[in-house]
């Protein structure tokens, strides 16, 4: 009788949530002028916002005991207080990230911000393979936790 397949197979689980906010798309290490010829309309004193869709990617081995890569109430429960930070906020000023840091709240960094976050509540947080921003239907932005 052969020996049975001890390998565990590897499988990518993508959770998918919802949020509104707004922002401005302002460096204060640039001139209004330059402020205004780099971002545009979304440079906007008033601000502008977005209906953002967030995906969260989990890679790993199918655990044999439950058949799962990772407790999907438990990445429920993780996303849902990353979500309670930024969910109709203005991210400019109502997310200590962005405005303690001086960091412009681009959908690149909004990215960051986010798989920062969902990381650091994350029981197993070597599973989280990459977050995608939808900004819109045209402009989606994905980090996987890289740095130069």
């Amino acid at each position: 009788m052969p020996a049975p397949n001890l390998a565990r197979p590897i499988v990518q689980l993508k959770r998918v949530e919802t949020f509104s906010a707004a922002h401005r798309l302002h460096s204060t290490e640039l001139s209004d002028e330059e402020n205004l010829q780099i971002f545009g309309k979304c440079n906007n004193p008033n601000s502008h916002g977005h209906n953002y869709t967030w995906e969260a990617v989990l890679k790993g081995p199918v655990d044999p005991r439950t058949g799962m890569v990772y407790n999907l109430a438990d990445l429920k429960k993780e996303m849902a207080v990353v979500l309670e930070m930024v969910d109709h906020k203005n991210l400019d000023k109502d997310v200590a990230y962005f405005r303690d840091n001086n960091i412009i709240s681009t959908t690149e960094n909004l990215a960051v911000f986010l798989y920062t976050e969902l990381k650091n509540r994350m029981r197993s947080p070597e599973l989280l393979y990459e977050v995608t921003v939808r900004e819109t239907d045209k402009n989606i932005f994905t980090f996987s936790g890289s740095f130069s």
